[in-house]
């Protein structure tokens, strides 16, 4: 065992071996020195160690809901996608229920697939995204139909608790 310090990462205890994709987890709840509330949310869409979404796709996915997720709920600090490019975290003020979020999502989601042209998808250019050239609609969009095929649970181990649409 190495000497290095490190501290318990709460992802990296979770048996992704047994999670039943797309689900939205709440992860915790964290609280500042003045009490205010900071949630932050597993968003997985896809199976882990089973799929992983193509990052083209994925980075348009993630500028996408970054500003769809704005206007429909308040509190969205960030939405920033998993290394492994199964899904994302999503942290915000307060305490969203997982039923608010997953609602949020799936709408946002519905949206991508049925009205999102090239045009909305904010960040596409060298000054306003690092990677501007690895950005896919058309991915993005055959992803998230696939999630709204499959329904978003609001419990990472039971597909039977999907979010009503």
């Amino acid at each position: 065992m190495s000497d290095v310090e490190r501290a318990e990462v709460e992802s990296f205890s979770l048996d992704h071996t047994r999670v039943l994709a797309p689900y939205v987890r709440l992860i915790g709840i964290e609280h500042g020195p003045r009490g205010d509330a900071i949630s932050n949310y597993d968003i997985r869409l896809v199976q882990p160690n089973e799929q992983e979404i193509p990052t083209a796709g994925l980075h348009t996915i993630e500028h996408t809901l970054a500003a769809l997720l704005r206007g429909r709920f308040a509190g969205l600090i960030d939405i920033s996608p998993f290394g492994c490019r199964t899904g994302f975290h999503l942290i915000a003020w307060g305490e969203p229920t997982p039923a608010t979020v997953a609602e949020a999502i799936r709408s946002s989601l519905a949206d991508l697939v049925e009205r999102v042209t090239w045009a909305d998808v904010p960040g596409t250019a060298a000054v306003s995204c690092g990677n501007y050239r690895d950005h896919s609609l058309h991915s993005a969009q055959e992803w998230a139909r696939q999630v709204l095929d499959r329904g978003i649970s609001l419990d990472a181990f039971d597909r039977s608790r999907i979010a009503s649409a």
